[in-house]
């Protein structure tokens, strides 16, 4: 992995300043005022590279050029036109950055960011993406290959902010972004990792490690034995047919006040899914290895506060399990009972997600968390809905969905609403149980998620369908999504708990959240 720093300092002289590579911004033709104290150094030289018009400075464009004064190389980064320069815009540009330095064996370079900003681009919001995107474009997968991919050659990057960001801030920004995208390479490290490899066991091991040395961190893991004293039905239906042991895995991390209620994660961790008695079709059976992104992305989520040192109490829940068919395995038909005491009849093996959140969500209670976010592959009927761009949400509170939303949209980790209607739950209804577990082909995101409802009643609760975000099948990796929306959901609470002295959401009345968009209909 890349070992990539970053350093906010500021520079008063830009054509004197030493460096492997000067990264200066263009609006189309027009040179950035570091860009024309560099031309101004060199007789005119990056003004006559624009005048061949190979370059036009469209966002993401770039020109490497041979160096000027202090710089070995001058990259010239195309960010459209300025009076258009907004966070999509802006999004492009760094998009660009990340090729270029991907591409050149520079391993320092020097940005010169003090004309990147409009109304609604802000230097820290701008920084904050820079070092995010960068970090994260600098993951390669390397643990089961014996010829990984030539790492980022780039190890440092100064940023020059001029005078539109004190320094301090600056690097506060390019801190948080670093940590955000450590995260998410976290996240996708695990998703990436094989099933042979990434058990339950190992995301136990894991979690631990994130405690290791922190004395704000706890970890505590749940064996099967204990879960059956809990009356975790659902959860070990699941593990029944596996040889893995399932694993509940609790993560407090401490850095809010002591009386604060955490904000609570719970992740879905089944470490492959092969469909159980219910198997699933041999085609793409490999990408259940992916089933476990939930987990990941909790994992990956809690790493970044624990680097950022967010002042805010956080829980993390995680239910790990494989699902495999054997003679020990839960049947089509089998009826079980939760920890909530709800029986359920399993009416297909392979909607098993749900049952192992069921029985964490009903564990989540006794933190009385201010909230909780679970996020699960659940199902593929939201990859139907949603497709890859948008993570479904669902919520039985108005403002944690706004809250959620809003994260999302900040980070460009977005998500989509979905109705939880009272309407759904008929579908679940059944004859020898108090619910099943799936409620047939129609709507089958909306009736996953109305079955995890009935279990958090109690608190305010939103679920991220994230099948679909989680993980691309061509090319095949993990996204590390949706680390970034639930990093910003996370600073978000923690800058309101630290000038209103709370964190968590309104309690709100459940099950009455309206929908912005109808979902598509989808199979389960």
């Amino acid at each position: 992995m890349s070992k990539l720093t970053f350093t906010a300092r500021t520079i008063s002289d830009i054509a004197k300043a030493k460096t492997q590579c000067a990264i200066v911004p263009v609006y189309g033709s027009q040179l950035s005022s570091a860009a024309q104290a560099l031309d101004s150094a060199s007789s005119g030289s990056l003004d006559t590279a624009l005048k061949l018009g190979d370059f036009k400075g469209k966002a993401g464009q770039t020109l490497m050029l041979p160096g000027v004064g202090g710089a070995a190389r001058v990259l010239l980064l195309g960010c459209g036109e300025q009076a258009k320069f907004d966070q999509k815009a802006a999004r492009e540009t760094l998009q660009g950055l990340n090729s270029a330095l991907g591409a050149s064996s520079a391993n320092e370079a020097l940005f010169h960011i003090a004309d990147l900003n409009s109304a609604t681009v802000t230097p820290d919001w701008l920084l904050e993406l820079l070092s995010r995107s960068l970090v994260s474009s600098s993951y390669r997968y390397s643990a089961t290959v014996t010829k990984p991919k030539d790492p980022l050659a780039l190890n440092k990057l100064v940023v020059n902010p001029g005078d539109t960001l004190a320094v301090k801030a600056a690097q506060l920004a390019l801190d948080t972004g670093a940590a955000v995208g450590r995260g998410i390479n976290y996240t996708r490290e695990l998703g990436n990792l094989p099933g042979n490899i990434c058990t339950p066991s190992y995301l136990a091991s894991e979690a631990r490690k994130l405690a290791r040395g922190n004395s704000k961190v706890r970890t505590q893991v749940l064996e099967e034995k204990k879960m059956r004293e809990l009356g975790m039905g659902a959860l070990l239906s699941v593990s029944a047919g596996s040889d893995e042991p399932a694993k509940l895995i609790v993560i407090e991390y401490k850095g809010g006040k002591s009386g604060d209620a955490p904000q609570l994660l719970v992740g879905k961790g089944i470490t492959f899914d092969s469909g159980g008695i219910s198997l699933k079709p041999g085609a793409k059976m490999d990408e259940m290895k992916y089933d476990m992104c939930g987990a990941a992305g909790v994992l990956g989520t809690l790493q970044a506060v624990i680097e950022m040192a967010l002042p805010l109490n956080v829980t993390c829940i995680i239910a790990a399990a494989e699902n495999m068919p054997s003679g020990r395995a839960t049947k089509p038909g089998d009826v079980i009972t939760s920890m909530a005491g709800k029986t359920i009849e399993v009416l297909n093996t392979d909607a098993e997600g749900r049952l192992v959140l069921c029985d964490a969500l009903s564990y989540a209670k006794r933190f009385k968390p201010a909230a909780v976010v679970d996020l699960a592959t659940l199902t593929g009927a939201c990859v139907i809905a949603l497709g890859s761009h948008a993570s479904a949400v669902y919520a039985n509170n108005e403002e944690l969905a706004a809250n959620l939303l809003a994260a999302g949209e900040t980070s460009h980790d977005r998500g989509w609403r979905m109705p939880l209607w009272d309407d759904y739950r008929k579908q679940l209804k059944s004859n020898f149980a108090d619910l099943a577990n799936i409620g047939g082909p129609e709507g089958g995101s909306v009736t996953a998620a109305c079955f995890l409802s009935q279990f958090a009643e109690d608190y305010p609760w939103a679920h991220l369908d994230i099948a679909g975000s989680a993980w691309n099948s061509s090319p095949k990796g993990a996204t590390g999504r949706p680390v970034a929306m639930l990093a910003r959901y996370l600073q978000d609470r923690a800058a309101e708990q630290g000038t209103s002295g709370r964190g968590g959401q309104k309690k709100a009345t459940p099950r009455k959240a309206a929908p912005r968009k109808a979902a598509a209909k989808a199979s389960s």
